[in-house]
């Protein structure tokens, strides 16, 4: 790309405070001319139309405005959309990759909390350390847990259950292998040689949730993976066994699972759900037997600043004239959850 190029910003500087510090803005400003710093929340309000006109690079981030056929009548000269965020489904048009503009988001940086996130929620589930804590805190002595500590508990030769060769989903088993676990893969896309590749065994998804002591979703959410886990899959699983949900809530059926967590035969980590916020009533907040966190294992805090720094290395590549490491096609836009 000749000269310096134009680079304006739409998030909401609420919802993405931490992905581009001031670190990263004036490392972005050595190879682009910043029109404004201050993100734009319309892109039809105020300069916006003006800033629009002269971007060649569009920073995107959480709370952005919807880009399809119309912006892009406003950004004539638009050449590169980077998203410092996860996916782009939610409010990028097809019309835009039609129309040649690349696209790149930070989903890869993204995984790597979650992956974190999922690996930690693994052994905490295989060591019953909620029950632990939970017991512990009730009686103040150790006359329950003591016994327990014989019982069979522990991530010694455990079997773990990937749902989804996602990239989230890849990273995980890649956690996984310094570990004494089997690692079970369904993922209807990966071949029995590419899922023994990436360290696992492919099965059916009948298997995997019969056969591990841990099932973790990580699938895209898609019509075709809604409600794909419900009543007849959790009941193959088995006592005391645990499922972690870090993708979408919509992948299991709600209703299901919360019948199936009410009997007290299988732990849950739950990370997401469907609602995204459940109910007040919802029994998923009191069930003892979850765990329930608030949409939590992507980037939060100080891990955000990894997504920036993601999209700002993109730029850079794209600038140098250097291939994307992330960029979207139309396929994986279809496909992307």
């Amino acid at each position: 790309m000749n000269g310096r190029p134009r680079v304006a910003f739409a998030m909401d500087p609420v919802r993405t405070e931490g992905v581009l510090t001031s670190p990263l803005l004036d490392r972005l400003a050595r190879s682009c001319t910043i029109l404004d710093p201050s993100p734009l929340r319309s892109v039809t309000e105020g300069q916006a139309p003006a800033l629009l006109r002269q971007a060649e690079i569009l920073v995107t981030g959480w709370g952005c405005p919807a880009i399809g056929r119309d912006i892009l009548e406003l950004a004539p000269n638009l050449r590169l959309i980077a998203h410092a965020a996860g996916t782009v489904k939610g409010f990028l048009s097809p019309d835009v990759l039609e129309a040649g503009i690349a696209v790149t988001h930070a989903a890869e940086a993204n995984a790597i909390p979650v992956a974190e996130f999922t690996l930690a929620a693994i052994l905490f589930a295989n060591k019953q350390v909620f029950r632990f804590r939970d017991l512990y805190r009730a009686d103040r002595n150790r006359s329950r847990t003591f016994p327990l500590t014989a019982q069979p508990v522990g991530n010694f030769r455990r079997t773990i259950g990937i749902i989804g060769a996602s990239r989230i989903g890849r990273r995980v088993i890649e956690y996984l292998e310094p570990f004494s676990f089997r690692v079970l893969l369904h993922d209807p896309y990966v071949s029995a040689r590419e899922a023994a590749a990436l360290g696992a065994e492919r099965v059916s998804l009948d298997d995997l949730m019969r056969l591990s002591d841990v099932v973790s979703i990580h699938a895209p959410a898609l019509p075709s993976t809604q409600g794909m886990i419900a009543r007849r899959h959790l009941a193959l699983m088995r006592d005391g066994t645990t499922l972690i949900n870090t993708a979408r809530g919509i992948i299991v059926d709600q209703d299901d699972l919360i019948d199936e967590l009410s009997t007290g035969r299988i732990d849950a980590i739950i990370d997401v759900t469907y609602p995204e916020v459940p109910e007040e009533s919802s029994p998923l907040y009191d069930l003892p037997n979850v765990f329930l966190t608030p949409h939590i294992a992507g980037a939060i805090g100080n891990e955000r600043e990894m997504l920036g720094e993601f999209t700002v290395e993109e730029i850079e590549r794209f600038v140098e004239g250097r291939p994307l490491l992330s960029a979207i096609t139309p396929a994986a836009l279809e496909t992307m959850a």
